[in-house]
């Protein structure tokens, strides 16, 4: 009879221990949810660089803007939560998003197969390429990858320019940013940059902040897409929010606002 009411008590402590647990069947605790962990935390916090038309801050401001941006802040409401916006080294996005120091990557990511890799990635939402980048006076010299072989590039640590410039066999320069990269060449420290497209036709040529640079050759084609944890459940919510945002015209408006309309992914 003693052994009886042991093994009976036995039973109901495990039977308790699986309840606290959240369930001893198919059913995954709540902290394995990354959208739980958002929403309990009331922030989504999305890691960036400097970065425009995609995250930027206008002058006198420090607000975070541009395509990206402002849909990431809609994206956030959505979830009921604060969109947060933190500068990261672009070479260890991974880690950051590893460990939640950042919740996604949303900053004009091209989806290499590094990236897929490395992170649960969204449907596609750009279209974008790397091009060069050399001082205006000498674009006439550089309109083929061939004859940009001899030219030292400056390209963003860890980035898809950077990978497009070793699969070239171009010397490079790493810096910390697409946009230390145009600071190079305009200062003459390196012969040539390569950046995304989209950055270069908001940043590069007349009436920008580097009138004397213009853009050559286009090296490859690529689409961009935003980055979460591995097995993040937030995924599927976010393309489930692109695909209403295209349909409800949202994504065309913001795309307007900062003139990405033709690079749109619909």
């Amino acid at each position: 009879m003693r052994k009886k009411i042991i093994a009976l008590v036995l039973s109901v402590l495990m039977i308790g221990l699986c309840f606290a647990l959240a369930g001893c069947g198919d059913k995954k605790p709540a902290a394995d949810s990354d959208l739980a962990y958002i929403k309990d935390k009331g922030t989504l916090v999305i890691g960036i660089t400097d970065f425009a038309p995609m995250d930027f801050q206008k002058k006198g401001s420090e607000e975070w803007v541009g395509f990206d941006a402002d849909l990431a802040k809609k994206f956030a409401e959505s979830l009921g939560v604060k969109a947060e916006f933190q500068l990261i080294e672009w070479d260890y996005k991974t880690t950051e998003l590893d460990g939640k120091t950042i919740d996604c990557v949303w900053n004009g990511m091209t989806l290499t197969e590094e990236v897929k890799a490395a992170m649960d990635c969204s449907k596609p939402y750009c279209n974008n390429q790397q091009i060069v980048i050399v001082p205006a006076d000498k674009a006439a010299d550089y309109q083929t990858a061939e004859a940009c072989k001899d030219l030292q590039f400056a390209v963003e640590n860890g980035s898809a320019g950077e990978e497009v410039a070793t699969e070239f066999g171009f010397k490079i320069t790493e810096v910390e940013n697409q946009a230390s990269a145009l600071q190079e060449v305009a200062a003459g420290t390196c012969d040539a940059a390569i950046i995304d497209s989209l950055m270069a036709a908001a940043m590069v040529g007349e009436g920008t902040s580097y009138a004397n640079l213009t853009y050559t050759v286009g090296l490859n084609d690529e689409e961009y897409g935003v980055g979460f944890r591995k097995g993040s459940d937030v995924v599927a919510v976010f393309n489930a929010f692109l695909e209403e945002a295209i349909a409800d015209g949202t994504v065309d408006a913001i795309a307007e606002t900062y003139d990405v309309q033709a690079a749109l992914i619909k």
